[in-house]
């Protein structure tokens, strides 16, 4: 019989193993091999997609995105001090009261505003004190509802125009706390908050007085110091808002509709 037979190989010649146990062996190698790569493969593009949705250095993309909104808002300035320019260079529309435009213009914050009023800031509470043990770090900051109350309070005391930290409020101003860090059009801000308001300040300190969301505030301003003071300005240079007064609203689509 032609051949080696692995019954009859001598001692000094190892038997050679079967044929199919050699090819099962390479089928393995083969998967092996073929399955780490789909892994490395499949591992490389996972790790560019999270390299993409979470940046490994966020303080560069908060740079990054902070430069953004200067450059956007230099061009708004720009814009702003053409159209300004131009609306002073031309008359109120026919049929239009020049007091009444000037006053819609001062309402909707698109003009400065100067005259007396109030400067109330608020700010956080020392870090190293001796506090209670109830009181949390939480107590120790100021929120969103506490400038949102002295915002409310200013405007029910009859409040003429108002900024919050040199930033023009508006009817739409929109501004959120996340921490001790304020969001306000775009721009990040860390206390002491500052809100100055153009009115009559008897009547605008009158309106703080009242306000149940002040007096909550104060009840911390005893507990743990958090910053608070109130001071009639006689020269309050107040400036226009520099972004759109452009409205965004929802309304139903054309086949809700029909």
């Amino acid at each position: 019989m032609s051949g080696t037979d692995p019954a009859s190989a001598t001692p000094d010649e190892p038997a050679a193993p079967p044929r199919s146990r050699r090819v099962r062996s390479a089928v393995t190698v083969a998967l092996v091999l073929a399955l780490a790569g789909v892994m490395f493969t499949a591992n490389a593009r996972l790790a560019r997609g999270e390299d993409s949705r979470h940046p490994e250095n966020l303080a560069q993309l908060v740079d990054r995105e902070s430069d953004r909104v200067a450059d956007l808002s230099a061009q708004v300035d720009a814009l702003t001090e053409e159209i300004a320019g131009l609306s002073q260079t031309g008359d109120a529309p026919a049929g239009v009261d020049p007091d009444l435009a000037s006053r819609t213009a001062v309402a909707a914050g698109t003009t400065p505003v100067s005259g007396t009023g109030l400067t109330v800031t608020l700010d956080d509470a020392p870090p190293e004190g001796n506090y209670p043990p109830q009181i949390r770090p939480d107590d120790l900051v100021v929120h969103q509802q506490d400038i949102q109350s002295v915002v409310n309070a200013l405007w029910a005391g009859g409040a003429e125009a108002m900024t919050l930290q040199g930033q023009r409020v508006t009817a739409t101003s929109a501004f959120r706390c996340a921490g001790n860090i304020l969001l306000l059009h775009g721009r990040v801000y860390s206390p002491p908050y500052v809100v100055e308001a153009v009115g009559d300040p008897d009547a605008l300190r009158d309106a703080l007085e009242r306000s149940p969301g002040v007096q909550v505030y104060q009840e911390y301003v005893d507990a743990v110091n958090l910053g608070w003071s109130v001071e009639d300005t006689s020269d309050l240079e107040l400036p226009g808002y520099e972004g759109a007064l452009e409205l965004r609203y929802a309304r139903p689509s054309d086949a809700v509709a029909s």
